[in-house]
């Protein structure tokens, strides 16, 4: 993927907080770049954080990130690393990282260009965010969850029981591999957006989800998944809007 491809689609989403799946940093595939940062530059946003799943290359020889260092705001920029991240406009007050070992079992999966493969899992990420909204600070919790069936539903339930402990309001972002409606009747919270976008070129399914704890008071003006010539999926793009802090429901 080529920088200024990935510059190009963050301009294009225009979105104040940003979840970012299968990322590179110092990867020689991607020439080295920190891709976190660009889509940061791309959307003239402040606060980003790029969070190692592994050191290595995906697919290729790796090994998984320690938890030590998965919880540095900076990286090792001499190893090259692979995992989630989020990019926010809004200032960020904190974060944390939740993470998952690799499921034991692979899956054969259709990869374009290469039919049905069979593929091993990754250790997997939760990242989450304590951003200073417009209307109230905001958690917002960006992910990327295995392909396996169960245990990503699992990986769910965990994530969603994790950011109870963060103050409300809450909703979680990212690719949950997991179908249409699934995602909203394993963890309980509320879908804010149901579109197809996977994949890119002509969406069928929707792995892609923005999900709101139902205590959150969220209200939904707009919703598109777009094509961005940077991924095999669409991104879901949501405008939405909190009550002012202490208003009434």
């Amino acid at each position: 993927m080529l920088a200024a491809d990935l510059h190009t689609g963050a301009q294009m989403l225009d979105a104040d907080v940003v979840a970012l799946q299968e990322v590179d940093h110092s990867q020689p595939r991607s020439s080295g770049t920190d891709q976190a940062a660009v889509v940061a530059d791309g959307l003239g946003a402040s606060w980003h954080r790029f969070v190692p799943a592994l050191w290595g290359e995906p697919g290729g020889r790796w090994e998984a990130a320690t938890d030590a260092e998965r919880s540095t705001a900076e990286p090792d920029a001499s190893r090259p690393g692979y995992g989630i991240a989020l990019v926010s406009r809004l200032p960020v007050l904190d974060w944390a990282v939740l993470s998952f070992p690799p499921a034991r079992i692979g899956m054969p999966l259709l990869v374009p260009g290469r039919g049905l493969v069979k593929v091993d899992d990754e250790p997997r990420l939760a990242l989450a965010a304590r951003v200073e909204g417009r209307a109230g600070p905001l958690t917002v919790v960006a992910t990327h969850l295995s392909f396996v069936p169960g245990v990503n539903v699992r990986q769910l339930r965990a994530i969603t029981r994790w950011a109870e402990s963060w103050p409300a309001p809450r909703v979680l972002l990212g690719d949950l591999n997991m179908p249409g409606r699934l995602p909203a009747w394993a963890s309980g919270w509320r879908q804010m957006a149901r579109l197809a976008t996977y994949p890119s070129w002509k969406p069928r399914v929707q792995f892609d989800h923005v999900l709101a704890h139902p205590a959150t008071p969220v209200a939904v003006s707009g919703a598109v998944s777009r094509r961005l010539p940077v991924s095999d999926h669409n991104p879901v793009v949501v405008t939405a809007s909190l009550p002012p802090v202490g208003a009434t429901p």
